[in-house]
C-alpha cells in the first residue's frame, strides 16, 4: 500500500464519520465493511435486514458487524419521516408522497435520505450499481456543494518520479463524469479538484494547472479560448485559489519547460493539480499514466456534492472499498 493511501487511511480515523453502505448484502462490501469496523476506521452504516446481514457474514467468517449500525428501511422508525422529507424535496418535480413511501425503500435513496437529515456523513455504493443509479439520488437528495452545479471525478495519481508534483503526487480533474464541461463548469472542476487534493491527497497548497495543446496564446482556438475564460472564472469562484492556463502539460510540470513557455507563472513548472479540457483528454491522460507512466491511479473520486457519495467499479475487489471508505470519511471531515 502507497504511503499516500496509509496517510489518507491515518486522516480517516483520526476522526471517525459515519459513512453508508447501502449494498450491504453484497460480498465484497460487507467484507470490507468488517475490515473497516476491525480496523476503527469509520462508523459503518449499513443498509438491509438485520438477519440477512449478520447471515452472509457468518457465511463469510466476519467478526465485527456487531460494531455496525444496521437500518432496515422496511422496519426503521426513521422511514416515514424520510419519505416526508423526499416528498418535500421533490414534490415540485412531480413527486407524490406514495411514490416516496415506495421510493424511500431503496437503500441508495434511504442512505442519502440519512445523510440529508444529518444521521450520516458519507455515502459508497457502485459493487452492483451503475453510476447513474448512485448519482441519481445524490443530486436529487444531497445536491451538489454551494457554487457548483457539475459533478466530476478525480482521480490520484501516485508516481515514482518525485519530481513531478507534491512528490509524485497529483490530483487530475475531470476523469469520470462530464464529457464536454463548458468554460464555467471547467472552473468548477478545477475549484473541486484543488479541495479534492487538499482533503484526500493532503496536497496543503494545490498549485492548479489548466491544460491545453497550447501555452499562454502559442496557438489560437475556440477550445484554447474556453481553457482561458475556465482559469479566469475558477479565479472569481475562488480567490485563493492558485491557478494558471492555458498550460501545456510540460509547462505544467517541467520547471524548465514552464519558465522558457510561461515565465513569471507560479503554477508553471510546480503543477500538482492537473485540470483536463474535457473528459476524453482527462480520462485517456490518467490511464497513459498509469499504464506507460507505471503510476499508481486512485480513484475516481466524485466532488461536486455537498455530501461525499462515491461511485465504485462493479469489478472492485475488498481492498478497492475499503480504501474508498477511507477517503470518503477524509471527504466527509472536509464537508462539514
Amino acid at each position: 500500500m502507497s504511503t499516500l493511501m496509509q496517510q489518507i487511511i491515518q486522516r480517516a480515523k483520526s476522526d471517525k464519520q459515519r459513512i453508508v453502505l447501502p449494498e450491504s448484502l453484497e460480498e465484497r462490501t460487507l467484507t470490507a465493511a468488517d475490515m473497516a469496523l476491525a480496523d476503527d476506521l469509520a462508523d459503518i452504516i449499513l443498509i438491509g435486514p438485520r438477519a440477512d446481514i449478520m447471515a452472509l457474514g457468518q457465511k463469510l467468517g466476519l467478526t465485527h458487524l456487531d460494531k455496525a449500525t444496521i437500518i432496515d428501511p422496511a422496519t426503521s422508525d426513521k422511514t416515514e419521516t424520510y419519505a416526508q422529507l423526499l416528498f418535500q424535496l421533490r414534490q415540485k418535480k412531480g413527486m407524490t408522497l406514495e411514490l416516496a413511501r415506495k421510493q424511500v425503500l431503496d437503500p441508495l435513496y434511504f442512505g442519502c435520505l440519512i445523510i440529508k437529515s444529518g444521521d450520516a456523513d458519507g455515502q459508497i455504493s457502485g459493487a452492483l450499481s451503475t453510476t447513474g443509479d448512485t448519482l441519481r439520488p445524490a443530486l436529487q437528495i444531497i445536491k451538489c456543494a454551494p457554487g457548483i452545479s457539475c459533478v466530476s471525478g478525480a482521480m490520484l495519481i501516485i508516481s515514482e518520479r518525485t519530481q513531478y508534483g507534491e512528490g509524485g503526487v497529483l490530483v487530475y480533474g475531470d476523469v469520470a463524469v462530464t464529457p464536454m464541461p463548458d468554460a464555467s463548469q471547467l472552473a468548477q472542476i478545477a475549484v473541486c479538484t484543488a479541495q479534492t487534493a487538499k482533503s484526500v491527497a493532503g496536497i496543503a497548497e494545490p498549485k492548479v494547472a489548466m491544460l491545453s495543446f497550447s501555452t499562454k496564446g502559442s496557438a489560437k482556438h475556440e477550445v484554447v479560448d474556453k481553457v482561458v475564460e475556465a482559469t479566469r472564472l475558477a479565479k472569481q469562484l475562488d480567490p485563493t485559489l492558485d491557478v494558471d492556463g492555458e498550460l501545456q502539460a510540460d509547462a505544467a510540470l517541467v520547471a524548465a519547460v514552464g519558465e522558457k513557455k510561461a515565465p513569471g507563472s507560479k503554477i508553471a513548472g510546480h503543477a500538482n493539480v492537473l485540470i483536463f479540457p474535457n473528459l476524453e483528454c482527462g480520462n485517456i491522460g490518467y490511464k497513459l499514466t498509469q499504464r506507460l507512466g507505471g503510476a499508481d491511479a486512485i480513484g475516481p473520486i466524485l466532488q461536486g456534492i455537498a455530501r461525499p457519495v462515491n461511485d465504485l467499479s462493479r469489478g472492485c475487489s475488498v481492498d478497492d472499498v475499503y480504501k474508498m471508505i477511507a477517503i470518503t470519511a477524509c471527504q466527509a471531515q472536509d464537508a462539514k
